[in-house]
């Protein structure tokens, strides 16, 4: 199957709509990094956790900037 047509596969790829190439490059990701169901959980409480954090104000963020400003400043030492 695969020798079906490579070229031929592909050619048909082009001129797909947008959103079907996205389902395609969605599923193939999947294929290539399957869901760890336990992973995904762990991180989904990690999340909301950190969410929790921020809304209650037992962490305080800090801008984007000032932090990518502050790497500057050390990688330039």
């Amino acid at each position: 199957m695969l020798a079906i047509n490579q070229e031929q596969l592909f050619k048909n790829i082009e001129i797909l709509p947008i959103e079907i190439k996205t389902k395609i490059v969605d599923m193939l990701l999947k294929s290539l990094n399957p869901i760890n169901e336990s992973i995904d959980n762990l991180w989904l409480k990690e999340v909301n956790q950190r969410k929790e954090d921020i809304e209650s104000g037992r962490v305080e963020t800090i801008d984007g900037d000032e932090v990518f400003l502050k790497i500057q400043k050390r990688l330039d030492k």
